[in-house]
């Protein structure tokens, strides 16, 4: 029985350490920590948006809320029911009910099978839609909801540009009715003139089937844009948690602040001052005590390097890890 009172889709104290193996016998030598015990939620119909740099565990929690990696610790939950370590008829249908759309378009599709074929291949891997003409149909639909002309289905994806072999990707991904929508860089690999186009189509099929979205990018402006709650991670870590509505002017954590000095300015004349951060980000094989950006954080104090920082509240939808800004 599901949790009436529990967030539509939440993980709870998610951790997924990578082993390190060394010599002939790949004995265990220590780990990689990708991800430390990671909390959030998200309601049903809304978008969380993740953002940090490269290598700071965006990728590696999709792959976990995906199945494709097991955590280490840590429960994933759709209605207070937790996912982990669910086989066979259960694991088959939650893999229908969250779904990927993948960075690159061109890499995602397969060269060697038409549109047809790769939209169609969701409906005979789980055995929906044998009848012909009901495939036909449900095509058409899909279709229609990304955009594309019928014309694409006896096509291959080289005779398609970047923004329809991305429509493609969203099709084949919303064949079977998902819940949840990951998006991980879904525009990063297009041009700039086709990536509104994209955003917006995704941004109706939200509100047409009810989509809860995961949506991973580095683009603050276009994070914000999708998003209604925002979370920050650096080195595996979420530093802070806040509404969409608040991330420019209300952010706290010195890293938000770096992140978002970088974001350019629309008024000719205004000038910001850019946060430089010194130093590259730490090696998750050995990250530093205490608050994990202190080494490169231009506030820090001593007890910075003593105690990890709680994540606490400081308001409504607003959730700070620092010593000094909570």
């Amino acid at each position: 029985m599901s949790n009436l009172n529990a967030p539509y889709f939440s993980v709870r104290k998610i951790t997924k350490h990578f082993p390190l193996r060394k010599g002939i016998l790949k004995r265990k030598d220590g780990y990689v920590s990708a991800v430390d015990n990671i909390s959030f939620e998200v309601d049903k119909g809304k978008t969380l948006g993740l953002v940090g740099e490269s290598g700071c565990g965006k990728t590696t929690i999709a792959r976990m809320i995906l199945h494709l990696e097991k955590p280490s610790s840590g429960e994933i939950l759709i209605e207070g029911k937790n996912t982990v370590g669910i086989k066979g008829e259960l694991l088959r249908k939650y893999r229908r009910s969250v779904q990927l759309i993948f960075q690159d378009p061109y890499s995602s599709l397969n060269p060697h099978r038409t549109i047809n074929q790769i939209i169609a291949e969701p409906f005979i891997i789980h055995g929906i839609y044998k009848n012909q003409s009901d495939i036909k149909k449900r095509l058409n639909e899909i279709l229609e909801l990304v955009n594309l002309s019928k014309d694409c289905l006896e096509k291959y994806p080289h005779e398609l540009s970047g923004g329809q072999r991305q429509r493609v990707g969203i099709a084949r991904a919303i064949a079977l009715n998902p819940e949840i929508l990951i998006c991980d860089e879904p525009v990063s690999a297009l041009d700039v003139s086709i990536r509104s186009q994209i955003i917006n189509i995704l941004l109706d099929l939200q509100k047409q089937l009810n989509l809860t979205i995961i949506f991973i990018a580095h683009d603050l402006s276009l994070v914000e844009h999708m998003s209604d709650q925002i979370a920050i991670m650096y080195l595996g870590k979420i530093v802070e948690s806040l509404s969409a509505e608040n991330f420019f002017n209300e952010h706290l954590h010195p890293y938000s602040d770096a992140l978002l000095s970088a974001v350019p300015i629309a008024k000719p004349g205004v000038k910001k001052k850019r946060i430089i951060l010194s130093g590259d980000v730490p090696s998750p094989i050995n990250p530093p005590s205490g608050c994990r950006f202190r080494t490169r954080c231009p506030i820090v104090k001593p007890v910075c390097s003593q105690e990890e920082p709680l994540f606490k509240k400081t308001k409504k939808n607003h959730y700070v890890a620092c010593h000094l800004r909570s």
